[in-house]
């Protein structure tokens, strides 16, 4: 153990020591502090080494030197050694051999797990190759950063080209934005000092809950308004991507990727949509050994199995289709439902007639894929049976075994023309009663362990069921950051922005949600990247795993700081900050971080590994605990074909994740339904960034619920992820401060996206102030003095000015930002109001209250889902402010007429207060009178109920009234006109 008063050696574990004049504790390197005892320190120099560990900085040349025989240093190897030592089949290799179901053995003869074994084996091995000497050293893989280096240094062309170019916005755009932004902020401070000294005595109360809604307004806005402070834009180089990594007559040395679609229930995400994702992810532009699609069936559905079985048979005809005449986009119903020219840049003569006959091969599979759909409709009593007699295992879908198959890939069937595919695994995890199976984010964890037992990539690109592969060179766009060693070293994820299909011209509901992804997305990818969004985003697996990035925070010289009185404190201090930010086991830092891991021998490495308890972390598989310690991805070079399946079973049985991390540190974290946030925060926490990547053909395309109340319904279940972030351990607010890595304005972000439904509460206040304000004669606002309308038409003015700025350097347009402002309030008013109400029943009475939706029949037109009406308790609140605002706008017309010419001016105030929140509120009116008027009978009665109730009531009252006022009509002094 070591002592307080002097740091321990990295290496060795033995204290420090001090200089030979006894000045202060012995410090090795002077650029970053790394704790490095003597000894160690002249075991380094006499094996060659001549520069820190750490940081590469030459030793000073007056440290001495002791000898060390060749006999002591042979033991002494790092991290990075055995990583690459363990995948000499190569780099992002994938050796897959042809699976059977022979029973794995997780022990071995001594009763010890094969795994701790493999870590005495490479040791051996090491031991092996420097006896063997410098030509079997040659037949190491070296890494690709180190390859490209030489490259660099050999003057070969193409090595010094990036691969990727930030591209930052015109200062004639962005500066005036950035002033403006302080103006608006400074007139934000006088609009509140007026504000707040100017009460209105005569209706104190509407005047007071005024304020305090405009305080949380400003609070959010600056919440929104900062983290977009550093918007950038990034430009992909594929061309020096393919010139880098695959020459001509040498294998590809692009990283491999994993593809994980998830789907549950086919009856409501149809299985031929879940199979033109599957199709496109199949027939993407890279190469088939380094591309494997995982479908994860949540549901455990025979009908799914089945249109997977129809999938990769029709597979082997489209895949070569698309990759010969290179057709975009590559999922079959989105290509051949394009209203453009098809024979565009198609010099093939023979495309016409292919094409022809892909499409009528293409008829005939939905006419198979739709006849399963239709026989999957009623259940047989006994249960689904398959093909063989024997009963689906998945008939209970609450209780069933872990399920894989196969259907495509090195050992499955080959294309029309002879090529390889790229492989097809089904998964459908364990299930079984009494056990928390966490959804969507306990498949994604699932299918995280068995591609790693099957394929181990290096990369994970994650797919909902309904978004498909837009845009084919979409990987390579991602590996132009995540294989550049400049860029992608600390980088966790590439994240896409999410474009749909479908949607009205108008875009009612604002479900294109442009602002967030064109704008808000760019200002996060200035900072520390993007939140990660669910979907179309490619994942670094070791970051998945808890690991931290490689890069840790540097110290300052202690010698240029330090002083005769406090020599040996100041590099102490130092040094405990450096271990202390580098080695936190607390909840914001990572489980163990690969470059720490580097600086110990393999004996110190074996004890570190039993100590740090790889089974309680990852769990009991040998084979998987084996696959997180290869960085580079690919299989080791002890897995064992013959039981790879039964590996896979084992990971995804139900209680694999008891007692472990999973869920908590490392994969998809569990605890809210916006599981996608979460994850990414923690990422970030741990000191990752993430890329914004926005080609100019779309990467991904999905479809989005166009109508009213299936809109708010996916509305209501993200803030109910946000308010149960909140609510947890995970809060933005208190969460990951200790380590330093989250920056303030990325922090800011993050709060953003979890305080913006308690929003609702003020908003619904604010919304409800000019129906007051009309049915009482009473304002918010005193008399306007010149200087207050002076502060009134700034803030006014700066509001507008924001917005046209933002527009300017961010491209989206003036109707897709009011489309933005409009359902901000739809959404405030309804969905998010729910959520705060049901995610504090939930997470602090246990009560959970789904707020569930109804559908009736559309219209077979063109759009017609989006005059589909469904009852949802959610049109409630947003019906009756409307009817309040029209109802008090009636009353104050009225109130004017008989009151005379004098009552008009006061009136200009009020009203326009009204038509702001009708005018916001419109495209909820339009959407609920659908078509033909048809809006449900409940809603109107209950909101014409609660309006008039409410309406009475408070003329009744009237409880802003002040007692000893008789006058109703003078009571407030409304704006001078």
């Amino acid at each position: 153990m070591m002592q307080p008063e002097t740091p321990i050696c990295n290496t060795c574990g033995e204290q420090l020591g001090f200089n030979s004049d006894g000045t202060g504790v012995f410090v090795a390197c002077h650029e970053c502090n790394f704790p490095i005892c003597r000894s160690c320190l002249d075991y380094e120099i006499n094996e060659g080494h001549t520069g820190c560990i750490q940081c590469g900085t030459p030793y000073d040349g007056s440290l001495t030197k002791v000898g060390v025989t060749e006999k002591e240093s042979v033991t002494l190897n790092t991290m990075a050694d055995h990583l690459s030592n363990s995948q000499d089949a190569g780099l992002h290799a994938r050796n897959m051999s042809t699976v059977s179901t022979v029973d794995s053995e997780m022990i071995d003869e001594g009763g010890n797990p094969i795994w701790k074994n493999r870590v005495e084996s490479w040791k051996d091995k090491k031991n092996k190759k420097k006896k063997g000497g410098g030509k079997v050293a040659k037949e190491v893989q070296v890494p690709t950063d180190q390859q490209i280096e030489e490259r660099q240094q050999s003057g070969e062309p193409n090595a010094m080209q990036p691969l990727s170019q930030i591209i930052p916005i015109p200062k004639s755009q962005i500066t005036p934005y950035r002033i403006v932004i302080i103006i608006r902020l400074i007139i934000l401070g006088f609009f509140f000092h007026y504000r707040i000294t100017n009460p209105v005595e005569s209706s104190y109360g509407l005047w007071l809950t005024s304020v305090i809604c405009e305080i949380w307004f400003a609070i959010s806005w600056v919440l929104d308004q900062f983290p977009k402070w550093y918007p950038i834009n990034r430009i992909t180089f594929t061309d020096e991507l393919s010139a880098r990594y695959e020459r001509e007559g040498e294998p590809s040395e692009l990283a491999a990727v994993d593809f994980f679609v998830s789907t549950v229930d086919p009856l409501k995400e149809p299985p031929l949509i879940t199979a033109n994702t599957v199709l496109s992810i199949l027939a993407v532009d890279y190469p088939v050994d380094k591309v494997s699609c995982y479908v994860s069936d949540d549901g455990a559905a025979m009908l799914t199995f089945e249109s997977l079985v129809e999938t990769a048979e029709f597979a082997r005809k489209w895949v070569p289709f698309c990759k010969k005449f290179s057709v975009e986009p590559r999922a079959p119903e989105f290509y051949f439902s394009q209203k453009i020219d098809y024979l565009k840049d198609k010099v093939q003569p023979s495309f016409v007639k292919e094409r022809r006959a892909m499409k009528r091969e293409y008829e005939e599979y939905k006419v198979r894929v739709n006849a399963l759909v239709a026989k999957a409709q009623k259940t047989p009593e006994e249960g689904w049976t398959m093909q063989d007699g024997t009963p689906w295992p998945g008939n209970n879908p609450r209780d069933h075994p872990g399920m894989i198959q196969v259907f495509l890939g090195h050992s499955g069937a080959h294309d029309i023309e002879g090529n390889e595919l790229p492989r097809l695994v089904y998964v459908s995890r364990e299930k079984r009663p009494g056990y928390q199976h966490h959804k969507k984010a306990g498949a994604e964890n699932a299918l995280v362990r068995v591609s790693a037992v099957l394929t181990n990539a290096p990369y994970i690109l994650n797919l909902d069921c309904d978004h498909y592969v837009n845009n084919s060179k979409a990987v390579r766009e991602a590996m132009c950051f995540m294989m550049d060693p400049q860029v992608g070293r600390d980088v966790c994820y590439i994240q896409f922005p999410q474009r749909f299909d479908g949607i009205d011209r108008s875009d009612r509901y604002a479900n294109r949600n442009t602002v967030f992804f064109d704008v808000n997305m760019k200002g996060l990818d200035g900072i520390q990247g993007p939140v990660y969004v669910g979907t179309g985003c490619v994942f670094y697996r070791q970051a998945l795993y808890g690991y931290g990035p490689q890069s840790l925070p540097t110290l300052p010289n202690p010698s240029s700081s330090s002083c005769c009185c406090c020599g040996p404190k100041k590099p102490k201090k130092d040094l405990e900050e450096f271990k202390r930010d580098s080695r936190r086991d607390d909840l914001n830092a990572a489980i163990f971080n690969l470059k720490e891991i580097e600086s110990y021998d393999d004996y110190e490495r074996s004890l570190l590994i039993s100590q740090m308890s790889f089974e309680k972390t990852f769990g009991m598989s040998s084979v998987f605990i084996e696959s997180t310690l290869m960085e580079n991805g690919g299989l080791a070079e002890s897995a064992n074909p013959a039981t790879m399946i039964n590996e896979a079973i084992h990971v995804i049985s139900c209680g694999y994740e008891e007692k472990t991390a999973w869920g908590k540190e490392i994969g998809w974290i569990y605890g809210s339904v916006t599981e996608d946030i979460l994850t990414g925060f923690k990422m970030h926490c741990r000191g990752w960034r993430s890329i914004y990547c926005m080609p100019v053909r779309p990467a991904f395309k999905g479809s989005a619920p166009i109508n009213l109340s299936d809109r708010l319904h996916q509305v209501l279940r993200w803030a109910l992820g946000s308010v149960e972030i909140f609510l947890s351990r995970h809060c933005p607010l208190w969460y990951g401060w200790g380590g330093g890595r989250l920056k303030l304005l990325q922090r800011l972000a993050y709060i953003n996206t979890i305080v913006y439904p308690f929003t609702s509460l003020p908003l619904v206040a604010y919304c409800t102030l000019p129906a007051i304000c009309l049915l009482t004669g009473k304002f918010i606002i005193p008399t306007l003095s010149n200087l207050a309308a002076v502060w009134f038409l700034g803030l006014f003015l700066s509001i507008i000015t924001t917005s046209v700025l933002e527009i300017r350097w961010s491209g989206v347009s003036i109707e897709e930002l009011w489309r933005n402002e409009q359902f901000w309030v739809i959404g405030g008013v309804s969905a998010h109001l729910f959520a705060v109400f049901q995610g504090f029943l939930k997470m602090l009475a246990g009560v959970d209250t789904n707020f569930t939706v109804t559908a009736k029949a559309a219209d077979d037109l063109e759009f017609g889902e989006l005059y589909m009406i469904k009852w949802t308790t959610v049109l409630i609140p947003p019906t009756t402010l409307l009817v309040l605002n029209l109802v008090g706008v009636v009353a104050g017309f009225s109130d004017a007429l008989n009151k005379g010419y004098e009552a008009w001016g006061p009136l200009f105030g009020k009203v326009f207060f009204a038509f702001w929140v009708i005018l916001h509120l419109y495209p909820f009116l339009k959407g609920l009178m659908g078509r033909q008027n048809r809006t449900p009978t409940i809603v109107i009665l209950w909101s014409v109920l609660l309006a008039s109730v409410f309406s009475l009531v408070w003329v009744k009252i009237d409880p802003f009234v002040s007692k000893g006022d008789s006058s109703l009509t003078q009571g407030c002094i409304a704006i001078d006109c």
